[in-house]
């Protein structure tokens, strides 16, 4: 059975950009897969490649469904992450920890939300598709986004001008090693602290 363990919450933003972010606006949870430290060094090896580009993402995760605030229940953020946990808990339940893998480098040259080119690091993982199924026939899943359109993956950095985009083709030619990790625990993140919440473990 997964269990639920409440993690403290602090502010700190971890993306940095040449230009000033936008504090985002409302609160949007998402539940996550953390990364192992392998897949976190691969992303730092590969960031002085990333200068091209507006944005660059110093905290790495792997979102595997999206809640809007508008599909949460009305109040106070801490009111809808309890919410959300609550609902979370009997559909994550029973579910298994999953293997994932780190294979290459890959864009998306005109994502559907934010600037683009979003450069990433691809993840293949049919455990991880399953759990978005089990979440997005619990939830729905947001058009364009998620579903059959849902794409396992590590962000590195996104938005630019051409010379990103030349950077992001370069990029997708890149060699690296692959890496293997087992998903044990998902994660409830705070967009707001762009931290986790909240951590669901998955038995083995």
């Amino acid at each position: 059975m997964a269990t639920l363990t409440p993690i403290p919450r602090w502010c700190g933003r971890h993306e940095r950009s040449v230009f000033a972010l936008a504090e985002p606006s409302g609160c949007v949870f998402s539940l996550n897969a953390p990364v192992p430290g392998a897949v976190k060094r691969l992303a730092s090896d590969l960031q002085p490649r990333l200068l091209d580009f507006e944005q660059v993402r110093d905290d790495h995760t792997l979102v595997v469904k999206r809640f809007p605030e508008g599909e949460l229940a009305n109040g106070h953020p801490e009111h809808q992450l309890a919410t959300l946990q609550e609902r979370l808990r009997p559909v994550i339940s029973g579910l298994p920890a999953v293997e994932a893998k780190v294979t290459g480098v890959d864009a998306f040259e005109q994502p559907v939300r934010g600037d683009g080119p979003v450069v990433y690091l691809r993840v293949e993982s049919p455990g991880l598709r399953r759990i978005h199924r089990t979440l997005t026939d619990a939830f729905g899943s947001i058009d364009d986004l998620e579903g059959d359109n849902y794409t396992p993956h590590v962000t590195l950095a996104r938005g630019g001008s051409t010379a990103a985009a030349a950077a992001a083709e370069q990029l997708r030619e890149q060699e690296i090693d692959p890496v293997t990790w087992t998903v044990s625990e998902l994660v409830i993140w705070d967009a707001r602290h762009r931290k986790p919440a909240a951590r669901f473990g998955l038995p083995a």
